[in-house]
């Protein structure tokens, strides 16, 4: 197939999508490329469904090639290794606007892979391998609803830019990243510097416009090289067994989502499946999946029918009504700050630990080398939702949450200037029927209080919903399991009081309308604010002292020229301070010096150490120093490090010296005065004004 090619200009900037020339022999292939940044995105669909699956078996991988940015990988085996955080989330990225869209019941299985060929270190691959994933499956002749564009927003200086470089993000106030498809948006992912919900609405449509023109570009290439869809087996639930289904358990199924208490609803739920399949077993033999898909879909549409025709919802509340909440903090004797947040049946066990600058992460990206001193992790163990499952490592869930958590919550940290600690903070969900995320944000500002991290605002999160049946649209506040499974839409929104700090929002249908998203926006604020104030019932403000359990640190920075006194030939001195001290010293290369110690003592001593070796010599100030050296006309004495002064003979003492040695010795500690440093650096002292003083 000859190389096709279209050419998009998004604000006199062009992206390219190409395809013909790599990957030939996947379903579908196409190249992304914006500025010298370049991704290659792959389609590849299984010929038969999958069998015994009720869900869409969609795989999508992304990584980035070292040699995209001219790097060999680190380590020992030079080679990629397991996915970065980083490639984690970029592959969440891809997938959560696409899987929507693909035909109800198709099962086949679908690999998606995106790979970094080449990075400019200025334009994220992130964004071109979404637009990738979806141009690759528009070629392909894999069966698409509909199509997708993606772009990210950035605000720098009060204007809108589009695709931002990585400094225009870091100097940017808001960053967001906005896919959807021609009908509305379906996927939103950002964070924002306390930042209005009217600015944020406005960066949405900013980004939905170029949205749209992207599509256009694919279709185009799509008509041009596009391969005609496949014809495939969609699973379908036969229409009598939806029937009898019904007529066996649809009124049990009515009652079983009327119980509020989730472990209660799951226990009937799991009486009434296991009655079913025993009673059609003989029926329709072999017809498991569809019997279990039919108990499905009639739940489904009870849940729906329940939120829209009814004036409350499946658990009793109004569609602007929060669970009962509570917070606790301080529960923890030993952690440097924990809190407990509790909304209805979804709790989070949230603790704050303040470390070093040697607690540090060090990240090796494409666009560079970096630490980052503030993390968030978040885990959801199995016993939240009372199930047995095997416990390993993080799962893109759970990497995911943790960093809508974490970019919430970064916006209100204090400057490491004022507070130079590295803070991890760790979630771990205890209970989970619906937005734990937001839980997790509640109690990290809650934790980050505790622990007198002094926190510019306390942050809230409140997660919305939507269920659309024909004209009639309910917005939901602080959506429970049920209404998140059976809804059309996950809105997370958090923020403080002043504004908006990150956003995640995920669509099941094919977009949501500028009206939607401003009620939403709306009713989420007053939640918001609601949450808030029940969080300040139990702490409003950072505590005045961090834990006496938290190590302390102090920050002074010294003379270019002096850093070399405190680290000493190979080291030693450096050394020799912290053995005697006990305490950490790390000097970059500017000067600062970062002190730290397990108690104020530690700190206080090491301090004075390095003060004593990157000071000057004040002139009248009186300074207990070392004879280093006699001459017939005066000894020289040590008054700092590496700066000695001389003691004429005739300062040694009050009456006539005729000997050096009869006043001082070699080593012997005196008491000297600077009496005058001149233009050349020379210090002159004097051993008799500095006895009359002390004698004063």
């Amino acid at each position: 197939m000859d190389k096709k090619r279209v050419e998009i200009e998004l604000e006199g900037r062009k992206l390219s999508i190409e395809t013909g020339q790599m990957a030939r022999l996947a379903d579908g292939a196409a190249t992304v490329q914006y500025g010298d940044t370049v991704v290659l995105v792959t389609a590849v669909a299984s010929k038969q469904p999958r069998e015994n699956v009720d869900y869409l078996p969609l795989f999508v991988d992304y990584r980035e090639k070292t040699y995209a940015a001219g790097k060999i990988p680190g380590g020992f085996f030079k080679r990629e290794g397991r996915p970065s955080e980083k490639e984690v989330l970029t592959a969440r990225l891809i997938d959560r606007p696409l899987r929507p869209l693909f035909p109800p019941g198709f099962r086949n299985e679908v690999q998606i892979m995106a790979v970094v060929l080449s990075a400019d270190a200025e334009n994220d691959p992130d964004i071109l391998a979404a637009i990738g994933g979806s141009a690759a499956l528009a070629l392909s002749d894999i069966p698409m609803v509909k199509l997708v564009g993606a772009v990210r927003v950035g605000r720098v200086r009060g204007k809108f830019i589009l695709n931002p470089t990585h400094a225009q993000v870091e100097e940017g106030e808001l960053e967001i990243v906005v896919a959807g498809t021609k009908d509305g948006i379906n996927m939103v992912d950002g964070g924002a510097r306390q930042i209005s919900e009217e600015v944020i609405q406005s960066a949405l449509l900013f980004g939905y416009q170029a949205v749209r023109q992207i599509i256009d570009g694919i279709e185009q290439l799509a008509k041009m090289a596009g391969k005609e869809k496949r014809q495939v087996e969609l699973f379908q639930v036969d229409e009598e067994i939806k029937r009898k289904v019904a007529e066996f358990a649809g009124e049990r199924i009515t009652k079983m989502i009327s119980i509020a208490d989730k472990k209660q609803r799951e226990e009937l739920g799991n009486e009434i499946a296991e009655e079913s399949l025993a009673h059609f077993s003989e029926i329709y033999p072999d017809k498991e999946a569809e019997i279990k898909a039919a108990l499905d879909e009639i739940e489904k549409k009870e849940v729906r029918r329940h939120i829209v025709e009814g004036d409350k919802r499946v658990d009793g509340r109004t569609k602007s009504q929060i669970r009962p909440i509570s917070c606790q903090v301080g529960i923890l004797p030993r952690t440097h700050g924990s809190a407990i947040f509790t909304r209805g049946q979804t709790q989070s066990l949230v603790v704050t630990t303040l470390g070093t600058a040697h607690d540090e992460q060090v990240l090796d990206e494409l666009k560079g080398e970096s630490s980052k001193a503030f993390m968030l992790h978040y885990n959801f163990p199995p016993f939240s939702v009372g199930e047995i499952k095997p416990v390993r490592g993080p799962g893109r869930r759970e990497i995911g949450h943790g960093a809508l958590a974490e970019r919430a919550l970064r916006p209100v940290l204090p400057p490491s200037e004022s507070f130079p600690y590295t803070i991890r903070i760790v979630s771990d969900i205890l209970e989970s029927n619906g937005s734990s995320s937001m839980a997790t944000v509640c109690g990290a500002s809650l934790c980050l209080m505790d622990a007198g991290t002094p926190i510019k605002a306390p942050v809230a999160g409140i997660a919305m919903g939507l269920v659309k049946e024909g004209e009639k649209v309910m917005l939901l506040t602080d959506i429970a399991g049920l209404e998140d499974y059976f809804g059309d839409m996950d809105f997370k929104i958090s923020g403080t009081r002043e504004g908006i700090t990150a956003l995640q929002m995920d669509i099941k249908g094919e977009g949501v309308t500028p009206e939607i998203l401003k009620e939403a926006f709306t009713q989420a604020k007053t939640a918001r604010l609601t949450i808030l104030d029940k969080m300040g019932e139990v702490i409003r403000e950072p505590r005045p002292q961090i834990s006496p359990f938290a190590p302390h640190i102090i920050v002074i920075r010294v003379p270019l020229d002096k850093i070399g006194n405190v680290i000493g030939p190979g080291g030693k001195t450096i050394r020799g301070i912290i053995e005697k001290t006990g305490a950490e010293i790390d000097i970059e290369d500017d000067g600062e010096v970062t002190i730290s110690a397990p108690d104020d003592e530690g700190i206080q001593k090491a301090l004075k150490m390095v003060e004593s070796l990157t000071a000057d010599v004040e002139v009248g100030k009186i300074y207990s120093g070392k004879v280093k050296k006699i001459t017939d006309f005066g000894a020289f004495v040590e008054v700092l490090p590496k700066q000695e002064g001389l003691v004429h003979i005739s300062q040694l003492a009050d009456h006539h010296v005729k000997k050096v040695e009869d006043e001082v010795k070699v080593g012997e500690e005196i008491l000297v005065k600077v009496v005058e440093v001149d233009p050349q650096g020379k210090i002159r002292l004097s051993r008799k004004a500095a006895t009359r003083e002390k004698q004063q």
